[in-house]
């Protein structure tokens, strides 16, 4: 907590800023990347809200009050800027999100920096069929292992409604995978 103290001080601090963000981009950007990568699909999509999400931390510094967490606030960033993108594409499209997002998952066999199974691209077809919200805090308590209080910080949403939207997403996710020919 003294190192993000110290961090957040550094960020404000207009002689260390730059340093200070240099410091904090490589501490966070591989853990951003991969939760932005579970929203947006695309690699090169990813890279650019991550740039994005970066731009707005910078910018916005001044405000983060220490309330929470810094990484929890960067995360809401983060989330928001790949919905935000995600809604523009399939807007842009004119196409409704969650078929959009069906098209980014069915592409993934020819994305080449996708590495995964057989079975991570049945799940990640599974979880592109779930709403939003239960795709969100299913990839973040599932594959980022986040408790549900860090969930509810991030999300701005309570516990309860947290755990209720996982374990409707774990099951809908067993349904498909079960019914996947």
């Amino acid at each position: 907590m003294t190192d993000e103290i110290t961090l957040v001080a550094e960020l404000k601090d207009t002689k260390t800023k730059e340093l200070a963000f240099r410091k904090l981009i490589t501490q966070y950007k591989e853990r951003l990347y991969w939760h932005i990568r579970k929203i947006v699909i695309s690699h090169d999509d990813t890279d650019d809200v991550l740039q994005n999400t970066f731009i707005k931390i910078f910018k916005n510094i001044d405000s983060f009050k220490s309330e929470s967490k810094l990484y929890s606030w960067m995360y809401r960033i983060a989330t928001n800027e790949a919905i935000t993108f995600i809604n523009k594409r399939a807007k842009e499209k004119k196409v409704d999100i969650a078929d959009y997002q069906q098209h980014l998952t069915s592409n993934l066999n020819s994305d080449n920096w996708f590495s995964g199974s057989e079975i991570q691209l049945i799940l990640q077809k599974a979880i592109a069929t779930l709403p939003q919200k239960q795709q969100l805090v299913f990839n973040m308590k599932y594959f980022d292992e986040m408790k549900y209080n860090q969930i509810s910080e991030i999300l701005e949403t309570s516990v309860g409604g947290l755990k209720a939207s996982y374990h409707h997403a774990v099951k809908k996710i067993e349904i498909f995978i079960k019914n996947y020919n």
